[in-house]
């Protein structure tokens, strides 16, 4: 699978960026070639997918078995490999961090990306929760479906919300950053949860500049722990990653991964796929995640042959 958390590795936006060379990748799908010693209940030539601390993009990958998980049978191996980042990511801040509950409403920004969908599908199996979503505007025809409220990405969806919220949103799901996060806090009903999961907006050209970043965050208003308690407000931050590899939290995601599959089982929610690339094609891959061009979720397939170019 590709994420958004590859092109900021890529660009060294993220905190103890790994040595080169490196694999770069979190997550994939598969079929089990070989087992250590102490392994239980796996066979070789099981169906799996897994969260992996680096190396997924290759042709053979290995990891922990904690991070290990079956697919269903009615999966195929490109569902699998969209799966675990964006539908864990999702679950946890919902119904872990944010506590979601019938009647209430959601703001989600890149609502056509594999964490949007992921959320809008989740939101669905809770009675009553209104989605508002931003995205580019040649998605809203493709995911107008999924969300109650869509708004264009650089419209001023505040006062949009506001418009039909007057007291503002419940939980607020935030993978911008920048001048999003005083937006977000702005929209919070009291006793609201803003949850930042990424910073999507740090992923500036094909260079990296530190000054387009440090500008991004100089735009941050300063969050005042005394208005944050007269006013009634959460702010949490969440990093499936960082919870998997740095603080041992495997047996809890297990326990959510469980959930996930019985929901995906019962047919309630469906990894969106929105394109497979060859290991070749990886460049064109993350240019299109870059660009905002993806409804869903990109993969990079070790078994298909590169699309020959079109002169």
């Amino acid at each position: 699978g590709l994420n958004f958390i590859d092109l900021m590795v890529r660009q060294g936006n993220i905190d103890n960026p790994p040595k080169t060379p490196l694999v770069p990748g979190f997550e994939c799908s598969g079929i089990v070639e070989a087992l250590g010693d102490s392994v239980k209940g796996f066979e070789i030539g099981d169906r799996v997918m897994a969260f992996v601390n680096y190396n997924a993009w290759a042709e053979v990958v290995c990891t922990p078995v904690e991070f290990v998980y079956k697919i269903p049978a009615d999966m195929s191996f490109s569902e699998a490999a969209a799966f675990p980042m964006n539908f864990v990511t999702a679950y946890m801040m919902l119904f872990e961090v944010a506590n979601l509950r019938e009647g209430m409403s959601v703001l989600v920004h890149s609502a056509g990306g594999g964490v949007g969908q992921a959320v809008a599908q989740l939101c669905s199996t809770v009675p009553n929760v209104t989605v508002f979503g931003t995205a580019s505007s040649f998605k809203h025809e493709a995911i107008k479906d999924s969300v109650t409220h869509l708004f264009d990405r650089n419209a001023d969806y505040v006062q949009e919300v506001k418009r039909i919220s007057t007291d503002g949103v419940d939980i607020v799901l935030d993978c911008l950053c920048g001048e999003n996060t005083g937006k977000g806090l702005s929209l919070l009903k009291p006793l609201g949860t803003y949850i930042l999961y990424g910073s999507s907006n740090m992923v500036t050209g094909e260079t990296k500049s530190f000054f387009s970043f440090a500008k991004s965050w100089w735009q941050v208003e300063k969050v005042n722990p005394i208005k944050l308690y007269e006013e009634n407000k959460v702010i949490a931050g969440f990093s499936l990653l960082n919870l998997l590899f740095k603080q041992n939290r495997g047996s809890l995601i297990k326990g959510v991964m469980d959930k996930l599959l019985n929901l995906y089982t019962n047919k309630k929610i469906k990894p969106v796929v929105d394109s497979l690339w060859a290991l070749e094609e990886v460049k064109e891959a993350m240019q299109r995640i870059h660009d905002r061009g993806n409804i869903g979720k990109l993969i990079l397939d070790v078994e298909k042959a590169p699309t020959p170019l079109v002169s």
